[in-house]
This record gives structure tokens, C-alpha cells and sequence, in this order.
């Protein structure tokens, strides 16, 4: 079995099991492609999405004797990986993607780096050209470890057949543990044929991968300090909280101390919107009270996110009164990007419970931020979410996600693509539980939100799920909507059509002088007719284009559940993303509505109608 992660001879960790653990458990006789199926299934994986092709055609012979093994076909890889993410996201297990060598594998490449710069866990296993003709440029060839091994968190060649367990086992223990990320799997097509002696569980044995999930007890005793003496903290919640399933902990550690929190766009969800304490998402396009919140904190509390540039802006002027503590589970994150005073290596869990436990178990005092949390509430009162009517008399896409959100609630499963339709669902929905929001965060891969959203749906079948694209996403991969029709999983799409690629357009309005080079995607005429497009993949369709058109199409969505759903939505062109900060620049210049003074200089002192907002920026 050859690998990225180098071998050892050293002895056997910790993490290695016999593979005659259970004695009862007699050798089996089977093929390369059954241990791969029979692997899975002892693994508790129960979907794996997929396409056939020459180079997995063993595995394809096997999957249609699987007794436990659910696969979905996807009409393209890209849509199996992809799909595989949003199960990973929702369900909280390792997603499982499947594809044949060459072109099919090249398009995983898209969702594995998805999923790694996501910290996602996900196994793709592809299949290749015959064990002699590696090398030789053969018929759909592609040296699939080399094209990912920068996006993949492990990958590996199996080589050994008897080893197919061992890799297979070994992967989805690298994906799910630690920091979750892809791992790649590729094997030969001779190697899936030739016949082993199976037997499970396999010995685990990786010397070089000990992550480390429990925090050092005296760092976590010096960031309790730095805490107690706070008078400007705030909590920095990245998607790392999720991931660790550690939201009980950040809301006991939030009641102890009453730090208020800003949560990142991979967060959303990881603290209720309706706290009194959540300030909001910051960034880019985040809330006036969280970008304050971390502009004039004298601390930040950073756990599990890794200071990503749509969040600090210029680096420079990032907080620059805040002394910081930082927690990853990741080693390489910490004072990666700012310069850390206190920092803490492990899982968020055990992070913020051992925080919470010096504060109420050994008594330190909490801070004394009153005047801090007014002065974030006044910052909450003056500055609203809001938006502008639409000249033009067109919906408002504000409107649309914001009457979604009311109409459907916190419960649903929310997943977006990438663009304007991103901000505005992470702005105007109401996230209050983990594992509602998924979306392409750190990639901003476009055509994301369709096949996620299938995923989602396989991973939680309880759950109502939502996608909301744009335009130009849904073009991308609405083929996966077939898949949806025919697999039986009845998801809903909110299609927020502007007829351009919205946020491009926003950025050539604000920068390019209005030179709106190669943005516009339709006209006054439907081109697609996106009604008549989604009714011939299998979907119910359906066309808005007043408000009081909203909340019926919403509700007639609800209601058909034995296939997907299209309800488009047709919106101004001239939407906009407010509040905004452009990127590279400092966080304390950001934009609110249309108004282009800084938020530190403006003087309103009570909240705006949408309306108002609209007639000040004119």
C-alpha cells in the first residue's frame, strides 16, 4: 500500500488493533471490490454516491450484491463528491464518494478541495488502470494521488490486495479524526479483481498521526485568566465547534461568563441567532455588531476557526487592541495568521468544557463587561439587518429568503451555493441549531448547493432541506436534480434568479465603474426557462415574481414531498449585499446599506426602516 504519510518501523501505536481481534470471526474468500463493499459496511457507512466507469467496474459488480450498502447515482462525479460533502455536513458521519479512473476521478478534484478547505470528512475511492499499464499513459490514465495530494488530508494507492481492508479502514479513521478532511483512495483495476483472505478488524497502525484532542491543563488556566481580566472579550466561534459537536459547551461557557460571541460563516448554528449575546456573522459581509465586536474587543476568545481573510480584512488593523487566545485542534492553525498570547491545541469540546470548568468547578472570577455588552446592544439597535426595496418593482431577494426562513423555520436544513444568494441566506436566515447551515465556505465553489443539498437529504431523510442558489450555480450542476427525482429525495430549491452573476456584477457596480463585463446570464425573455428546465429533470416547478406570490409557492413547496421541488424566484438585477467591507481592507471602514461612512463615525440613534436605509443611501 503506498501512501502520502510515511511509513515506519517503529513499534505499533496506540491506535493499532489486531486483526484476529475477534477469534470467532473466520477468514473469508472474496475479491479486492467485495472487501472494499464489505469494508464500508463494517465501517457503519450506509450511502456512498457514485458513477460507474471501466476502472470500477469490480466494485460495481460487487455494490449490486450489497445487502447494507445504499449507492446513489449521480449524472456527474463532481456531483458524487459534492453530494458525499453534504451528507459529511449534515449527518455528522464520513461522507463516501466513488468514481472510475481518469476524467471520472480529475472530477472529484473540485469536491475534495471543497471538503479540505472546509475540514470535511470524506473518503473518495476511485478506481485505475490495471497495475501494468500505470505509467504508460494508457486509455483514461491520471495520476490521481499526485493531482490531490495538495487537497487531500491522506491519500493512498492500494497496491495489495490483501491490504484493501487495512486502507479502507485506515481512511476513514484520517477523515473522521483530528481535523476532518478528504482522503483519497485509489485502486487498480486488477488489484479489485485478484481474490484474499478478508478479515476484519484490520491493524491500524500510524506512528505518524497522533492528533491531539485534550488541551494543555496550564494553557487552559492561562486563557481563564486573560479571560477574568477582560473588560472587552468576545467569543470567535469558527466551524470547528460544529464539527466537534461542542454548542452545549460553548452555551454553558457563554452562561458562565456572559462573553458574547460572533460565529463565522462556517458557524452559523453553533450558537442561537436569538441570544441575547450572539452578535451576528462577521467579515465581509458580516453584521455591524460583530465586526464592532471584534474591532474594539481588548480580547479574543478563537476557537476553532482559523482567521480567514474574509473574516479579518487587513490583517493589520484586525482587533488591533485585543490580546488573543486561540484553540484548534489543528497545531498548524494557531498563529498562522495573527499572533497569538495564549495557545491552546485540542478539540473545541474539551476546550470551552475546561474553560467553563475553571470559571464554575474552581471559582475564577468572571469579567465584569456590562458596560461592553451595552455598548454591543446599542451597536445591535442602531445597525439592523435590513435591506433596499428594488427599484425596478422586481422581488426584493432579501424578502424572499427572509419570508423562507419565517415560513419554514429553524429546523429545516439550510444549503447554499456561492455568490450574493450565499450572504443573503446567511444574513436573513434564522440559524438557532447546529448542522442547519452548509455551505462552500473556504473554496466558494459554485454549483455546490444542488448536489449538497441531496446529500443532506440522504444523511438526514427526518429533515426538510432547502437549497438556495443563484442563477448562475444552479446552472452549473442542476443535472443532480434527476438524481434527486430518481432516488426519491425530495428536496426544495429557492432559485434566486437575477439573470447575472450577481455577486461579480455587485463588485463591478462598487469598483469597476458599472462595467458589467460578461455578467449577465438571461434577459426580458426566460433563457433557460428554468420552469420548464426543472420539469424535465424530474422536479415540480414553479415561477414568483410578486410578494404575494412568496409565501403560497413556499407553502405548495412544502406540501410535495414525492419529488423535488423548483420555485424560482425572479429578483432585481441591482441587489445588493449590505453591509459590506471591501476585501483587503480594515473592518472598521465597513458599509452599511448604502452609506459609505465608517460605522465608528455614524450617529443614528435608533433603528432604520428598510425603507429609510434606501432613502439615506440615495
Amino acid at each position: 500500500m503506498a501512501g502520502s504519510q510515511k511509513s515506519s518501523k517503529k513499534a505499533p501505536s496506540k491506535q493499532k488493533r489486531a486483526a484476529d481481534a475477534d477469534p470467532t470471526r473466520a477468514a473469508e474468500r472474496m475479491n479486492g471490490a467485495d472487501a472494499v463493499v464489505r469494508s464500508l459496511e463494517e465501517l457503519g457507512v450506509e450511502v456512498v454516491f457514485g458513477l460507474p466507469g471501466g476502472a470500477v467496474l469490480p466494485l460495481y459488480d460487487a455494490l449490486f450484491a450489497a445487502q447494507k450498502l445504499r449507492h446513489v447515482l449521480v449524472r456527474h462525479e463532481q456531483g458524487a463528491g459534492h453530494a458525499a460533502t453534504g451528507y459529511a455536513q449534515s449527518s455528522g458521519k464520513v461522507g463516501v464518494c466513488l468514481a472510475t479512473s481518469g476524467p471520472g476521478a480529475t472530477n472529484l478534484v473540485t469536491p475534495l478541495a471543497d471538503a479540505y478547505l472546509d475540514s470535511v470528512p470524506i473518503v473518495a475511492i476511485t478506481g485505475q488502470v490495471g497495475s501494468p499499464l500505470i505509467g504508460t499513459d494508457a486509455f483514461q490514465e491520471a495520476d490521481i494521488r499526485g493531482i490531490t495530494m495538495p487537497i487531500t488530508k491522506h491519500n493512498l494507492m492500494v497496491t495489495n490486495p490483501q491490504e484493501i481492508p487495512q486502507a479502507i479502514a485506515t481512511a476513514v479513521h484520517i477523515a473522521t479524526t483530528g481535523r476532518p478532511g478528504p482522503v483519497l483512495v485509489d485502486i487498480p483495476k486488477d488489484v479489485q479483481a485478484e481474490e484474499i483472505e478478508f478479515t476484519w478488524p484490520p491493524a491500524l497502525d500510524l506512528p505518524g498521526y497522533k492528533p491531539n484532542v485534550k488541551p494543555h491543563n496550564r494553557q487552559i488556566t492561562q486563557a481563564a485568566k486573560l479571560i477574568s481580566r477582560s473588560e472587552r472579550p468576545v467569543l470567535y466561534i469558527g466551524g470547528g465547534v460544529i464539527k466537534s459537536e461542542a454548542h452545549a459547551e460553548l452555551m454553558e461557557f457563554v452562561e458562565a461568563t456572559g462573553v458574547p460571541v460572533v460565529t463565522t460563516l462556517m458557524a452559523l448554528g453553533a450558537f442561537p441567532e436569538s441570544h441575547p449575546l450572539h452578535m451576528g456573522m462577521p467579515g465581509m459581509h458580516g453584521s455591524v455588531p460583530a465586526v464592532g465586536a471584534l474591532q474594539e474587543s481588548d480580547l479574543l476568545i478563537a476557537i476553532g476557526t482559523r482567521f480567514d481573510d474574509r473574516v479579518t480584512g487587513n490583517t493589520e488593523t484586525f482587533a488591533p487592541g485585543a490580546k488573543t487566545i486561540h484553540a484548534d485542534i489543528d497545531p498548524a492553525e494557531v498563529g498562522k495568521i495573527r499572533d497569538v498570547d495564549v495557545p491552546i491545541v485540542g478539540d473545541a469540546k474539551r476546550v470551552l468544557s475546561g474553560l467553563t470548568d475553571a470559571f464554575v468547578a474552581k471559582g475564577m472570577d468572571v469579567p465584569s463587561i456590562s458596560e461592553w455588552v451595552e455598548r454591543l446592544d446599542d451597536l445591535k439597535k442602531r445597525f439592523p439587518r435590513g435591506y433596499e426595496p428594488q427599484s425596478d418593482g422586481k422581488l426584493a431577494p432579501q424578502f424572499v429568503i427572509e419570508t423562507l426562513s419565517r415560513e419554514v423555520g429553524p429546523e429545516a436544513i439550510y444549503v447554499a451555493g456561492v455568490g450574493q444568494h450565499q450572504m443573503w441566506a446567511a444574513q436573513f436566515l434564522d440559524f438557532e441549531n447546529p448542522r442547519t447551515w452548509i455551505n462552500s465556505g473556504g473554496l466558494g465553489t459554485m454549483g455546490y448547493a444542488v448536489p449538497a443539498a441531496l446529500g443532506a437529504k440522504a444523511g438526514r431523510p427526518d429533515k426538510e432541506v432547502w437549497a438556495i442558489d443563484g442563477d448562475g450555480c444552479f446552472q452549473m450542476t442542476n443535472q443532480e436534480i434527476t438524481t434527486a427525482a430518481l432516488e426519491g429525495f425530495p428536496i426544495k430549491i429557492a432559485l434566486i434568479n437575477n439573470g447575472n452573476l450577481g455577486m461579480v456584477r455587485q463588485w463591478q457596480t462598487l469598483f469597476y465603474a458599472g462595467h458589467y463585463s460578461h455578467t449577465k446570464l438571461g434577459g426580458e425573455v426566460y433563457v433557460p426557462d428554468f420552469v420548464k428546465l426543472s420539469e424535465a429533470l424530474g422536479a415540480e416547478a414553479i415561477r414568483v415574481t410578486s410578494e404575494d406570490e412568496v409565501v403560497p409557492a413556499i407553502q405548495r413547496a412544502r406540501e410535495i414531498n414525492d419529488r423535488p421541488v423548483v420555485v424560482e424566484f425572479i429578483v432585481g438585477e441591482d441587489a445588493q449585499v449590505w453591509p459590506m467591507i471591501e476585501a483587503g481592507s480594515n473592518n472598521s471602514d465597513i458599509q452599511y446599506a448604502l452609506n459609505i461612512r465608517p460605522f465608528f463615525d455614524m450617529e443614528e440613534s435608533a433603528a432604520e426602516s428598510p425603507a429609510a436605509i434606501h432613502e439615506r443611501g440615495k
